[in-house]
């Protein structure tokens, strides 16, 4: 009999809540200016918060952004681009940044 297998996941580091799923990055070779961290960029999340919307200078220009943070312990992840000013960077609106830190693989 084989074994089931379901989708590759990633989940809140501190609760293992499942936020998002390994098919949905769009890209990992995300870094972040103001930070030491690398991030992911997906498509998609599921069982987060997103906060207040916010305008942001970041490395690739001016975005709004809300932080977002796991649905059941609130622990921020990251942040959704919610609108890009630059047109180059058109692409991310609707997107999520979830920091690498932040996030563990389960189910691989």
């Amino acid at each position: 009999m084989a074994e089931v297998v379901g989708p590759r996941i990633y989940s809140c580091y501190n609760c293992r809540n499942h936020v998002c799923l390994h098919d949905d990055i769009i890209s990992k070779a995300f870094q972040v200016k103001h930070f030491t961290w690398s991030c992911f960029l997906f498509s998609h999340a599921m069982n987060i918060v997103v906060g207040p919307k916010e305008d942001r200078q970041l490395m690739t220009g001016l975005h709004t952004v809300a932080d977002i943070y796991c649905g059941d312990c609130r622990e921020v992840l990251g942040w959704k681009y919610e609108r890009a000013y630059e047109e180059t960077q058109k692409y991310k609106e609707g997107k999520f940044i979830f920091e690498k830190s932040k996030i563990t693989k389960e189910n691989w």
